[in-house]
């Protein structure tokens, strides 16, 4: 039995620009402790993507890793949905 504590978070790919990187668009809606108010957060990660799979628009899964570049310490764990196709 394998137990892992890495974080995993669900987002939508932004870019894909670079090569076996993409960058991922994590949003979160907390309650604010005090005044009660859902406040809408936002965060950009870069994941690394060994395959080039993902394209602008995919929500996907991604989960903490070793860091691989300056930026780079999440990677791809599944696309959850992808994006439709542009006409």
């Amino acid at each position: 039995m394998t137990y892992t504590n890495r974080k995993e978070k669900i987002g939508v790919v932004v870019s894909n620009k670079m090569d076996k990187t993409v960058t991922v668009l994590v949003r979160q809606r907390i309650k604010h402790p005090v005044y009660g108010k859902y406040i809408n957060l936002s965060r950009k990660f870069m994941a690394h993507d060994e395959e080039n799979t993902c394209r602008i628009g995919d929500t996907i899964s991604i989960v903490e890793t070793r860091p691989m570049s300056r930026n780079k310490r999440w990677r791809v764990k599944e696309i959850i949905d992808h994006a439709p196709e542009a006409k």
